[in-house]
């Protein structure tokens, strides 16, 4: 009976991760597609890549502090309070250095005032997306997994409703920094309601699960390196991950214009809804089965790490293969008629998804163990690569270049896991199996 519950709250569990990540996602979507018909493809390029540029700040100021937190309390319990305090002060600093790059960059940046006057008016952004991480660990930590999705789901929520009401209840006619200002408002909303949060969880007031009261804290608290050591691995993987999967929109709009910017988003749009599936399947239900694995059961998994790579493989190929066929049907439809000319992008970028399907399997086995600190290196090869690769792709063939980039990159990512994994990973593993067979 135990483990009959066990698996219902497992199962429950998993549902409302896959719910909340689902609807966080398709919110985002319906707001792409609003924006695009609405503000045209060369002011819809102007937002998404002053988005994508907002996000890298964003990753930069909160730099892996929310995944820390779920790695020191599994690690030390109650105990890990100790270190909430001093990472609130290491986020507030970074958040002040990144404020103060962000206005240099708004001011001084080869862009245009628009441009400028969007980044200026989304700086409350990153204070919201910080927060909203790191309230979402102390759930997964609190095992409130209702809360948690409804938690996600309210900023993008919150901004499609905005969104709607303007442009099709009131018929406001907004302008690209009218959205900027919403999502700055909603961020900010979001951070206001999250400091009563962050008090309780430094004065140990929260509902831990898997630990039994409180007990003798450790007083001593960490330093300033002490955040900085346990955080960078996170936080520059982090900071990688996006800079190979959503650099390349930046880099269109300065190297192309705002308009190949604004093609380039839609079908990367697309792109990003796809991945969703194997992001949660890994990040929020395998996950914890493969550290348990990787410590106590090897053989499982390895047999876990072949049978995903197929199942990924299969899967991805044929998302790619329908993407292909229907895409001159359904990029019309959902962002109009405007945006015929993002059809050959959204073409290209398909070409990686059973790359990337795969990538994701053998990805997440180097999460495991020591192998964490090993990913992020391979994973600053490949952002430095795909930056090089779009400097000499894109001034020649513009969003296609960049769309080309994309499908060497992911290529070369998946080699460089699959080598790792291979001979890192599982190579004893792989040593046993033979001397068994023999």
């Amino acid at each position: 009976r135990i483990n009959n519950m066990s698996k219902k709250q497992a199962i429950k569990s998993l549902s409302f991760r896959w719910m909340g990540s689902l609807l966080g996602s398709g919110s985002t979507f319906i707001i792409y597609m609003i924006l695009a018909r609405e503000l045209g493809p060369e002011d819809f390029g102007v937002f998404s890549s002053a988005l994508s540029m907002i996000t890298v700040f964003s990753l930069l100021a909160g730099f892996g502090v929310s995944q820390v937190w779920l790695k020191l309390f599994g690690k030390e319990g109650f105990n890990a309070v100790r270190w909430i305090k001093p990472s609130l002060h290491f986020v507030i600093i970074t958040l002040l250095i990144v404020t103060f790059l962000l206005v240099l960059w708004a001011i001084y940046g080869p862009h245009s005032e628009t441009t400028k006057q969007l980044l200026l008016s989304m700086l409350f952004f990153i204070y919201g997306y910080i927060s909203v991480d790191l309230v979402s660990s102390k759930l997964q930590l609190e095992e409130k997994y209702s809360f948690l999705a409804l938690w996600q789901l309210l900023p993008n929520l919150s901004r499609l409703i905005l969104i709607v009401l303007s442009f099709y209840v009131l018929q406001v006619s907004l302008v690209v920094t009218d959205i900027g200002l919403i999502y700055a408002s909603v961020g900010m909303l979001f951070t206001l309601v999250s400091v009563y949060q962050f008090y309780m969880m430094q004065k140990g007031r929260f509902n831990l699960k898997g630990h039994h009261g409180i007990g003798k804290i450790n007083l001593i608290l960490p330093k300033m390196k002490n955040i900085f050591f346990e955080a960078w691995p996170f936080g520059m993987a982090s900071f990688f991950a996006f800079i190979y999967l959503q650099s390349d929109i930046i880099m269109v709009k300065y190297i192309s214009g705002d308009i190949e910017a604004g093609y380039y988003n839609t079908a990367f749009v697309i792109l990003t809804a796809i991945l969703i599936f194997p992001s949660v399947l890994y990040s929020k239900f395998l996950m914890p089965k493969y550290h348990r694995w990787a410590n106590h059961d090897k053989s499982k998994f390895y047999r876990a790490y072949k049978k995903g790579n197929l199942i990924m493989l299969f899967s991805g190929g044929i998302i790619m293969l329908i993407v292909v066929i229907f895409s001159h049907l359904f990029i019309p439809f959902l962002f109009g008629n405007e945006y015929i000319l993002a059809i050959p992008l959204v073409n290209i970028l398909s070409l990686s998804l059973p790359i990337y399907f795969v990538a994701y399997s053998v990805g997440a086995t180097l999460v495991t163990n020591e192998y964490m600190k090993l990913k992020v290196k391979l994973m600053g090869i490949v952002a430095v690569i795909n930056i090089i690769l779009n400097i000499i792709l894109i001034p020649i063939y513009g969003a296609k270049g960049a769309a080309i980039s994309t499908v060497i990159r992911n290529t070369i990512l998946l080699i460089l896991y699959y080598i790792t994994a291979e001979n890192k990973v599982f190579l004893k593993i792989k040593r046993n199996e033979n001397v068994e067979l023999n």
